[in-house]
């Protein structure tokens, strides 16, 4: 990405904490992407990581802290809210109705009406085949179920769901898990066409490859609260998996909390 050292947090989150019940699940964290960044978020299961992008994505309400969207604090109470805010989550289960069609999950809950209140299909469908071309032009079956499609297919409309809707930012949640080395390369090519969009994308991943091979920028979670963020090529694999295993911080190189510089 460009240095963009000047540039204000598309999304800021500052100290926020979460708690359930008496289970600390989130505690004083800091976090922020840059428009056209990759951070990559990592922490064992329980580790707080998926909690906090929930706040972000409104399912959660922040019990304290705060979040900046393009420097404005917002107000998350919902997911309509996070909507609103241009932020977008693609879940690890993608979110879509097996039995509908590509143009239909596109569109699921904010659909296009006509005039007189009805489904305007001809200009869905119209959308849905600019938004599938732009992430993959080979994608033509877009009127079958999507229980029918690939797992790389099912991304490319989940993907497309964020890219029609503007999405600002983008919270991806194991965006290849179980998928095979050709529909992860195509998912990889995907997050490269929205980094060059502009698109800062929040990666929640276990998935080293993935971490190595897309972010920026890493931050390790455990226990609710963060270990530390660095610029990826900065760090080691081992030195990762320290601080996901141990908590243990890297101290040869300093922690980044700016734009990243990287090849990725």
């Amino acid at each position: 990405m460009n240095d963009t050292s000047n540039v204000t947090p598309l999304i800021d989150i500052r100290n926020v904490s979460k708690a359930f019940g008496g289970v600390q699940a989130v505690a004083d964290v800091n976090l922020n992407v840059f428009p056209g960044e990759v951070v990559a978020l990592l922490g064992h299961n329980g580790a707080g990581k998926s909690t906090l992008m929930k706040m972000l994505a409104g399912a959660y309400p922040i019990d304290s802290g705060e979040v900046f969207v393009s420097g404005q604090l917002a107000h998350i109470t919902n997911p309509a809210a996070s909507q609103a805010l241009g932020i977008e989550t693609i879940y690890q289960t993608l979110a879509l109705a097996d039995n509908l069609d590509s143009v239909a999950n596109l569109f699921l809950g904010r659909e296009i009406k006509t005039r007189w209140g009805t489904l305007d299909d001809y200009a869905m469908e119209k959308a849905a085949r600019e938004v599938f071309h732009r992430l993959n032009p080979n994608f033509k079956n877009i009127r079958v179920p999507v229980r029918s499609l690939s797992g790389g297919q099912r991304q490319v409309v989940a993907i497309s769901r964020a890219l029609h809707f503007k999405a600002r930012a983008l919270i991806m949640d194991e965006p290849c898990a179980a998928l095979g080395p050709e529909e992860t390369r195509m998912v990889h090519e995907l997050v490269r066409k929205l980094k060059a969009q502009g698109v800062g994308i929040f990666l929640i991943s276990h998935d080293m490859p993935d971490v190595f091979g897309l972010s920026d920028r890493l931050s390790v979670m455990k226990n609710g609260r963060t270990v530390g963020t660095y610029r990826t090529v900065d760090v080691t694999e081992d030195e990762v998996l320290g601080m996901i295993i141990a908590g243990k911080k890297v101290t040869r190189v300093a922690e980044c909390f700016g734009p990243a510089r990287s090849a990725a």
